[in-house]
């Protein structure tokens, strides 16, 4: 999977839990923020590494 798909995924998660909020399904919408900001951070840190060693 590339990265575009990656930033998909984040993305329809977050935007779901968005309209999740809104409409005032609190709890659903907790759980899909939380798993798009812990994905993305995964996704980051990864990212982060992988630039870090090829600068070496």
């Amino acid at each position: 999977m590339n990265d575009f798909y990656k930033d998909a995924i984040i993305g329809t998660i977050f935007t779901i839990g968005v309209i999740g909020f809104i409409s005032g399904e609190f709890i659903v919408s907790t759980v899909l923020f939380a798993v798009a900001a812990i994905f993305s951070n995964m996704e980051m840190s990864r990212r982060l590494r992988a630039t870090a060693s090829n600068s070496r």
